[in-house]
């Protein structure tokens, strides 16, 4: 028997790329921003708001990077 054969690059859902790559901008674009977090206040448990929204973006990263994956990974066969 032959394996499947992959659907044809113009037949895949674009949208999909699209939403994987705002995905993966959306954590760049509010980093990269400094002066938007670059304050004292709010603080959260004595930390200034520069610091815990760095580490915020940690876990947001890693969601945003499974987001991407699972929008783009080829369908699994049944």
């Amino acid at each position: 028997m032959t394996e499947p054969a992959l659907a044809a690059p113009g037949r895949r859902r674009p949208w999909r790329r699209f939403a994987a790559a705002g995905c993966l901008l959306a954590p760049v674009v509010a980093l990269l921003w400094v002066p938007w977090y670059a304050q004292d206040r709010p603080r959260l448990a004595g930390v200034p708001f520069f610091y815990w929204y760095q580490l915020a973006w940690v876990p947001g990263c890693i969601v945003a990077m499974l987001a991407a994956h699972l929008l783009v990974r080829p369908p699994r066969d049944r």
